[in-house]
């Protein structure tokens, strides 16, 4: 479950200033094979519970692939891309 700002704000303690150049880390997501679909991806790494859920995020603008938008759900991600959805950023790693 993601917390909104103003709660990870209030149970860490830091102040505005600080949580506003706040990055969460990126989390490495392996894959098994040289590439994967990034509807696939969403799934694996936890940032779509769905393939319909994942097709609504990227219809809604939702997805980054390496910092643009994307809304191709086909698309082939490849080992040291970096997918983000509502500030949640994942990287795709190899096995």
């Amino acid at each position: 479950m993601r917390l909104p700002c103003t709660a990870v704000t209030a149970a860490s303690g830091l102040s505005s200033i600080a949580t506003a150049n706040y990055h969460p880390p990126v989390r490495d997501v392996r894959i098994r094979d040289e590439a994967i679909r990034l509807g696939q991806f969403l799934k694996l790494s936890g940032m779509a519970d769905s393939g319909s859920d994942a097709k609504r995020l990227l219809e809604e603008g939702q997805v980054l692939v390496n910092g643009a938008p994307e809304i191709r759900r086909g698309r082939q991600l490849h080992p040291g891309d970096e997918v983000s959805v509502s500030g949640d950023t994942a990287k795709v790693g190899s096995t």
